[in-house]
């Protein structure tokens, strides 16, 4: 399940269903950054800033109208270790077991013509992933190619020695099949709801890693009427000026 393309009416998307996820992880922050390549997360953090009438601050790195940075990513960091961020969203093209991300490449990356792949860079995803607070890792595509037992090239390490005073670190993981919770003490993914019309033998055959599962296993809440209605006008609206394309292949908003 890879596909953002418009559902039948009434019937919520992939991507809706992740987003309702994500946006319920956001309750109660009060600041909530996004990349510049997120559109599922900047769509959820729009959800949630619209459920706490405004009380949430949504900072959209790259994005004129909703962001109110003014020295881009430096500025972003800065907060971020200040401590002014609640929020942040990493993904890549590797994760493990360990929430350990790959933003490098596939293969032998430390000699380019071995590398079977290569991805955009790491960026400042080590750092960020350190310093707030709660890191919520997304991936569209759930497969053991994405989802591996480890990763070829750690960008930004999901756990720390115990002696490394650590603020951040990552909360969950939402995919396009389920939502996994991170469990720190453990530094194990546990799985924490799956989505509707997915079964645990599709979760754990598309897989790499290995994880918790509990007896029961939640579904994961689909979006309702009301939020649907609010994703595919004022949220689509909105989102359509930092993310024009995913608006338009998601709700048919140009």
């Amino acid at each position: 399940m890879t596909s953002t393309a418009q559902p039948a009416p009434g019937e919520p998307s992939i991507a809706e269903i992740m987003i309702t996820a994500i946006a319920a992880m956001l309750d109660g922050l009060g600041h909530v950054a996004v990349g510049a390549r997120s559109p599922i997360p900047g769509s959820a953090a729009h959800l949630a800033h619209a459920r706490s009438d405004g009380r949430l601050r949504v900072s959209i790195l790259g994005s004129r109208k909703h962001s109110s940075f003014t020295d881009g990513a430096r500025e972003l960091f800065d907060c971020a270790g200040q401590g002014r961020i609640d929020a942040f969203f990493l993904s890549g093209g590797q994760i493990d077991g360990q929430a350990n991300i790959n933003l490098v490449g596939v293969g032998d990356v430390t000699d380019y013509p071995r590398a079977r792949a290569r991805f955009p860079g790491s960026f400042g995803s080590a750092y960020l992933y350190y310093v707030v607070p709660r890191v919520i890792l997304f991936v569209l595509e759930h497969t053991p190619r994405t989802l591996v037992p480890k990763v070829d090239f750690i960008s930004a390490p999901g756990t720390s020695p115990p002696e490394l005073y650590r603020p951040g670190g990552p909360h969950a993981l939402v995919t396009s099949l389920c939502v996994f919770r991170f469990d720190r003490a453990r530094a194990r993914f546990a799985l924490a709801s799956i989505h509707p019309g997915v079964s645990r033998e599709t979760v754990r055959a598309a897989t790499g890693f290995d994880y918790d599962e509990p007896d029961s296993v939640p579904v994961t809440p689909a979006p309702d009427a009301g939020t649907l209605a609010l994703l595919r006008t004022d949220i689509a609206r909105t989102i359509a000026d930092t993310y024009p394309a995913f608006a338009a292949k998601t709700w048919g908003i140009r």
